[in-house]
């Protein structure tokens, strides 16, 4: 029997995030779930999109508009492998998602408690954010695909010497 808890969403979520870095975007990937369902899900396309904006969680408000038709999203729980930069926060925030549920932590550009908190602006919409769940393979996706980078650009210098 299937479990459709946290845990399993934040699975799906990270499937995502490898698929993002096989494609060679920051291995980010978020699933949005309404009524015990995944609604919409999607993964950093910024390199792809050659769009700064086109982080996993932007992209997913967008598809979940559409599905929902309505920019309210009251009742959307949104798993997102890294926890939310200010401008995800923000538009989360505008969106008015109940729960965000994140897996690591972001202490240099996290918009959840991180660098700053963009959810404890008062009088603003109310989001229930709970970090860290799956921390340590959401943490090993990401370190896995930077180690891969710096050892591209260290092979690539060495060529050019």
């Amino acid at each position: 029997m299937i479990i459709f808890d946290d845990e399993y969403f934040m699975k799906r979520a990270l499937v995502l995030a490898r698929q993002a870095s096989d494609e060679g975007e920051v291995p980010v990937g978020a699933v949005a779930v309404m009524h015990d369902s995944i609604i919409a899900s999607a993964y950093n396309q910024v390199e792809k999109l050659k769009d700064a904006t086109a982080h996993a969680e932007i992209i997913l408000l967008t598809k979940v508009s559409a599905a929902i038709g309505d920019w309210r999203l009251n009742d959307v729980t949104i798993y997102v492998t890294k926890e939310p930069c200010p401008m995800c926060a923000g538009a989360i925030l505008n969106s008015r998602i109940k729960r965000v549920v994140f897996g690591m932590c972001d202490p240099k550009f996290g918009g959840a408690g991180g660098a700053i908190n963009i959810f404890a602006i008062p009088d603003t919409t109310e989001v229930v954010v709970n970090g860290g769940l799956l921390e340590e393979e959401a943490k090993e996706i990401m370190q896995a695909f930077f180690k891969e980078k710096r050892t591209v650009r260290r092979k690539e210098k060495v060529l050019d010497e």
